[in-house]
């Protein structure tokens, strides 16, 4: 093992780090330290979170830095505003014993005036989301030309944030024989693709096996009924009184539900998620980070680009839709040499995605056993027990109160007095596992039976998305658009970006079909997104159409096929011509087909409009229209 000295890291740097801990290159820092230094080397490093990878290009970054040249040398790009200060503290640290080095962290939600100020004064190294860099750019201050090396820091992630085009115009800007470093979690093919257009020669360095999860996390899955879900939590929980761990959602209103029921419980819980005031998610960060709260409930979107050290546990409350998502989820703990652990509470309808997720992480899920209510108070109690001996006794404070305590607690023997103690701690778990009953282990017999209430309300059938109320303050929008469009979740959370540059779009659930779409935008945009929206073009001349969805508005999506003609009217992939008309049960409301007005009450008597033009009596037996009567059908005779 190589030292950060024969890695060619400068004295000052090196009182720096080693005041903070750091004794030997970690494995991504060995590799990448060394390669980053010299000029005219790309590389594309592919490794976990929590592996040192802010070092690894933090180090040779502030090193090459001509201080006494006040323009920016090195650019560092970053999903979220967390990573981004994150990295900016880290790289203040690093580069302490060196005078007048500046670095800017650049992000939305924070007083542009201020950051305007600060570039206009002259820094060294921009720390940036894409989004602010961009507003920065287009008015003419962030200014690229200078940069000499590029960060892409968790690039994966900005992908899947819909971060592509402006990336795109980002690097545009910088000189072309940069130094570019792209790290990532996993490769996928958007990942190879931006790095065949903008890295040159790029060295490729894996620390690990690619995908792979962090080889520090041990992956435990927990079979419960779906119904038995939060109980199962609960025990986990309490089964490892020290956690400190984030709870992973899929949704906002999972999310905001699981963690009322957990602080309801008595449990230090808090949640993050899209709803939130960046006020209200800073507040949730400095508590969590401080150790004020245990367990933070968190949906993935939420989550991105969160650097917290110390997680013992990241618990899966079900697994991702996105198999990728699980390797970020599990890479948040066992950073850093440590070991962590990843549960996964699933159900048996759950077990197919478990085994993808093994092949990819190349690694095995151990079953687990849930904890009894007798294993669960042992726990707790030790817990109890090892309070009590490392508790600080400070004597001089408390010895003028001893003589009266002594003389209170005399008639008890040592025994009883333990005993009165631990049972004070101890007494709300016992009374409430004595009578809990036993979390059942599902057979393969009962997948037929399994049930989700909840996670079948968030994702539900094709009929079910199609029904769906928007969230309250969200106005709920159709997209001609679907899967075989090539359109997920990712295309259409860029399309909205690439075509709302000029203000951050607040975007909600989004429902996938087959050949269309629903996606949720803060109400207040909705209106904007819609006029951008409408006028764009997809190349092959394919116009998109985005609309108010109605509540039950009746495009319906099963098998693909069936689509209303008219305004919004959405084709077959590869083809010009509407779908096959919508069946009774699908057809489109009576406001999409361009009615204003409700349907009146149907009238028996409609037929007399057409012969009381002269206002004569009619003459006769009025017809009988039944089909028992004169009106009835005819049976077709076969031929």
């Amino acid at each position: 093992m190589k030292t950060f000295e024969e890695l060619g890291v400068s004295p000052e740097i090196l009182k720096a780090i080693k005041e903070m801990g750091y004794e030997n290159p970690m494995p991504v820092q060995e590799e990448v330290i060394p390669y980053l230094l010299g000029n005219g080397n790309d590389v594309v490093a592919l490794a976990q979170t929590g592996t040192g990878k802010t070092a690894a290009f933090g180090l040779p970054l502030i090193q090459k830095i001509d201080v006494k040249k006040r323009v920016p040398q090195a650019l560092i790009l970053c999903p979220t505003r967390e990573l981004c200060l994150q990295i900016a503290g880290d790289l203040n640290d690093y580069s302490k014993y060196i005078d007048g080095l500046k670095v800017l962290p650049v992000y939305g939600g924070s007083s542009i005036e201020s950051q305007i100020r600060m570039l206009k004064n002259g820094v060294h190294i921009i720390v940036a989301t894409p989004g602010r860099l961009i507003d920065l750019m287009e008015r003419k201050v962030a200014k690229l030309e200078t940069i000499g090396d590029v960060v892409m820091d968790e690039a994966d992630e900005m992908l899947n944030m819909g971060f592509t085009d402006s990336i795109n115009s980002i690097l545009e800007k910088v000189p072309e024989d940069r130094n570019t470093l792209m790290f990532s979690a996993t490769m996928s093919p958007e990942i190879s693709r931006i790095a065949k257009k903008y890295l040159h020669d790029a060295k490729e360095i894996t620390i690990g096996t690619k995908n792979e999860g962090s080889k520090n996390v041990n992956h435990i899955a927990y079979v419960v009924h779906a119904k038995d879900k939060y109980a199962a939590l609960k025990r986990i929980a309490d089964y490892y009184p020290q956690i400190y761990g984030i709870i992973f959602c899929r949704t906002r209103k999972e999310t905001q539900e699981i963690a009322d029921k957990l602080i309801q419980d008595g449990y230090n819980a808090d949640s993050l998620h899209g709803e939130l005031s960046q006020a209200q998610r800073d507040l949730v960060m400095q508590k969590f980070r401080q150790r004020h709260l245990q367990l933070l409930v968190a949906t993935d979107v939420a989550a991105r680009g969160l650097d917290v050290n110390d997680l013992t546990h990241v618990i899966n409350y079900g697994l991702p839709d996105d198999i990728e998502s699980y390797t970020h989820r599990s890479g948040r703990t066992g950073r850093a040499g440590k070991t962590g652990i990843s549960i996964a509470i699933i159900n048996l309808r759950e077990k197919g995605k478990m085994r993808e997720i093994e092949r990819i992480i190349n690694k095995k899920f151990i079953i687990g056993e849930m904890p009894t209510g007798k294993q669960i108070c042992e726990q707790q109690l030790i817990k109890v027990i090892d309070d009590i001996e490392k508790v600080k006794v400070n004597e001089e404070e408390i010895e003028s109160f001893l003589p009266g305590i002594y003389r209170k607690l005399e008639w008890l023997s040592k025994e009883d007095l333990i005993k009165r103690v631990v049972s004070m701690e101890f007494n709300r778990f016992l009374d409430y596992y004595s009578n809990a009953p036993e979390i059942e282990t599902p057979s393969t017999s009962d997948r037929r039976g399994e049930r989700e209430p909840k996670e079948r309300k968030e994702y539900g059938s094709a009929r079910e998305k199609t029904e769906r109320k928007a969230e309250k303050g969200y106005t709920r929008l159709f997209l001609n658009l679907g899967k075989t469009d090539g359109f997920y979740a990712n295309q259409i959370i860029e399309l909205i970006n690439r075509n709302m540059k000029k203000q951050r779009t607040t975007i909600g659930r989004i429902d996938l079909m087959q050949n269309f779409s629903f996606f949720e935008i803060a109400e207040k945009q909705a209106p904007d997104v819609i006029k951008a929206l409408n006028n764009v073009t997809l190349n092959g001349g394919r116009k998109v159409i985005v609309e108010v969805a109605g509540e039950n508005s009746g495009k319906s999506d099963n098998g693909g096929r069936k689509r209303s003609g008219g305004k919004g009217a959405s084709f077959e992939k590869g083809e010009g011509k509407p779908a096959k008309k919508a069946t009774k049960e699908g057809k489109a409301s009576r406001a999409e087909r361009g009615y204003s007005e409700a349907r009146g009450p149907k009238g028996q008597d409609d037929w007399k409009q057409f012969f009381n033009h002269d206002n004569k009596k009619l003459k006769g037996d009025e017809p009988d229209f039944k089909e028992e009567g004169w009106a009835r059908r005819k049976k077709k005779l076969l031929r």
